[in-house]
């Protein structure tokens, strides 16, 4: 039952105490203020490096031919290797659980694309359409390349929007022609890349990796393969599975590390985890010491509060108050102070972290490593109950102290 005395006795205690109550009310507000603040900056370090992997696969192989360093079976080191069009349809045909597997080719160094009076001089590649899938490419305007691209080797090409932006200025790329070394080719699309704050990857130029081959005098010649493992398999586990093979059809060690150049996604993907893992824990455990430091205060604060209200109390007791009365008196107070505080601390921390993202998106800035700091309110509002409770808890001892305080000696404290 609702008893207005009591709640109007709680606030009168507080009012008359002011000072005491700010102080411990801030200590709670500060525990709730620094723990979604922490989780916030920690999660939105996290968005921040995610999104520098973009939309890219998370398990996936980049495989490049190297250089031997160890001699094997009569053959001597300094070896280079070079993948062709067989060893492609090796992997195909012998590695089991490949999602997506898909050749690229690249004319060294920045060659020069033409649109009338326009030019720029942009890295050009040569992809089968999975590629552009796995890498994080994606479509902005128009489409990327298709398997009828590939199969009829098509003189197409794909433009990043910073090289569409630079060539055709505000003119709608699609369906114009441009020249690359001589050689005409329909733009078919343009593409972004999330996370790509540089915007290097939107300069680059995509054709069939078949035109590549056939228009550059690159013939059954493969720079490098890339693959997918299929949902629920280890990329890592696929990278030996591949190593062991390439090095049988090319005569090299498994144990020569300089043979392969494997860039492999999972592995860096799985650190970067690790470590927001670790920071993810010293988040709370520093959010928790900051509580348990606000709920000290307020157990201590109560203490002092039952010593000064002890002949109250005797009062009270002698004219029939039971001790569910006093306990009780003393835990909603405590509540009170525990509960307002710690929703004004969620209030204000959330507030702040809403505030710097607007500033963010609003002014925008780049921060390759900080995006989007939020915190999940379920966690947050879920550490103010507990707070709460732990408030309750708080003022629990000190509430049985009083209950416990006999009529007759309280009534003699000074």
């Amino acid at each position: 039952m609702f008893d207005v005395d009591k709640w109007q006795e709680i606030l009168g205690t507080m009012q008359k105490n002011k000072l005491r109550t700010f102080l411990t009310a801030f200590g709670v507000f500060w525990g709730i203020f620094m723990l979604v603040l922490l989780l916030g900056a920690g999660k939105g370090l996290e968005n921040g490096v995610v999104n520098r992997f973009g939309d890219g696969a998370k398990n996936s192989l980049f495989v490049f031919a190297g250089k031997t360093a160890l001699a094997h079976k009569g053959m001597a080191p300094g070896r280079q290797l070079q993948f062709t069009n067989e060893d492609l349809k090796a992997v195909d045909r012998e590695i089991n659980n490949v999602d997506i597997l898909a050749p690229r080719n690249r004319l060294w160094g920045e060659f020069t694309l033409n649109y009338g009076k326009q030019n720029g001089s942009y890295q050009l590649f040569g992809a089968e359409p999975g590629f552009l899938v796995l890498n994080g490419e994606r479509a902005f305007k128009g489409r990327l390349l298709n398997k009828l691209d590939e199969q009829e080797k098509r003189k197409v090409v794909v433009l990043g929007e910073q090289a569409s932006k630079v060539l055709f200025l505000e003119e709608d790329p699609i369906g114009k022609y441009i020249n690359i070394r001589g050689i005409h080719f329909k733009v078919v699309g343009t593409f972004k890349v999330k996370g790509n704050n540089s915007g290097r990857r939107e300069e680059r130029a995509y054709i069939p990796f078949s035109t590549m081959q056939t228009a550059f005098n690159q013939n059954n010649k493969v720079q490098m393969m890339a693959l997918v493992a299929q949902p629920g398999v280890s990329a890592m586990e696929m990278e030996k599975r591949v190593r062991t093979l390439l090095a049988q059809r090319h005569k090299f060690s498994e144990e020569d590390k300089m043979a392969l150049d494997v860039g492999n996604t999972e592995a860096e993907y799985l650190k970067v985890m690790g470590l927001f893992n670790g920071i993810r824990i010293f988040v709370w455990i520093v959010g928790i010491g900051t509580l348990i430091a606000g709920i000290v205060g307020v157990s201590n604060i109560m203490l002092i509060i039952v010593k000064e209200r002890t002949r109250e109390i005797g009062v009270r007791k002698a004219l029939g108050a039971t001790p569910f009365s006093i306990v009780s008196l003393i835990l909603q107070e405590s509540v009170v102070i525990t509960a307002f505080s710690g929703y004004l601390g969620l209030l204000a921390g959330t507030g702040l972290l809403a505030g710097v993202e607007y500033l963010i998106v609003s002014s925008g800035a780049e921060m390759p490593f900080f995006a989007a700091p939020e915190v999940d309110f379920g966690v947050a509002l879920s550490a103010t109950l507990v707070l709460v409770l732990a408030g309750a808890i708080a003022g629990l001892m000190p509430a049985l102290k009083a209950a416990r305080i006999k009529p007759i000696e309280a009534l003699r404290a000074d």
